[in-house]
């Protein structure tokens, strides 16, 4: 997503969490093919966690462009702590995932606010999984659906705003995972969407792209399924 924006203009914040080192080779990735981007640290799910956020994001937008304006803002920051049994679900396993999934997508965008222009773009990157019964998943999922009730409201509030707001919802897609190097495993999954493949990282990149263009100013509280059919049944 972070490519896929600057290489239509944007200049990119890339937030991490712990690996500097991609964060860093994402932004000279971005560098090399002629973009403009800098990295961005902050631990979601701790104290401080959207200041660390504002601090880093606020200094290099001014260093790199003289002003700390937003025009876009990506919610894409999200783990997943592997599958549960609902009855095997902890306090702490509950609490982390709402922490990172839900809270911190909420506050970043109370904190971007002020320096969203109008006519900006917000697009939430939520799940597959919110449309699918699967228990083992259910806290994901519901924190995954709370950013998707993000979507609805705000999108309703900054509407005078000409701020649009919406939903991609990608299935399993190969960002390094190691569970999807097992060939079973991968071909499973595959054979979950109507194209028989898992999707590419930029499947949905030029998703969140188009919905952060200009020519996409009249949608807004959508949910868009980037699953590659596999939400069809």
């Amino acid at each position: 997503m972070a490519e896929r924006l600057a290489g239509e203009g944007a200049l990119v914040a890339v937030h991490y969490a712990h690996d500097e080192a991609a964060a860093r080779q994402a932004v000279e990735s971005i560098a090399a093919a002629g973009g403009r981007a800098f990295p961005v640290r902050a631990e979601f799910g701790t104290p401080g966690d959207v200041d660390a956020l504002f601090e880093g994001l606020q200094a290099g937008l001014t260093e790199h462009s003289g002003a700390a304006e937003l025009d876009i803002l990506v919610n894409n920051a999200g783990i997943f702590t592997g599958d549960a049994e609902p009855e095997k679900v902890t306090p702490e396993l509950f609490d982390r995932m709402m922490a990172v999934n839900a809270r911190a997508p909420f506050f970043v965008t109370q904190r971007a606010l002020p320096l969203l222009r109008d006519g900006g773009r917000i697009v939430n990157v939520s799940s597959g999984l919110t449309r699918l019964a699967n228990p083992r998943e259910t806290v994901y999922a519901m924190s995954k659906a709370a950013v998707e009730m993000i979507t609805l409201h705000l999108a309703r509030h900054l509407g005078p705003r000409q701020i649009t707001v919406n939903t991609v919802a990608p299935g399993v897609t190969d960002t390094g995972a190691e569970f999807l190097r097992i060939p079973q495993v991968r071909r499973t999954l595959a054979d979950e969407t109507a194209f028989g493949r898992i999707a590419e990282p930029g499947d949905v990149a030029d998703v969140v792209a188009f919905l952060a263009s200009a020519e996409a100013r009249w949608i807004t509280g959508a949910f868009v399924d980037v699953t590659g059919g596999s939400l069809l049944g």
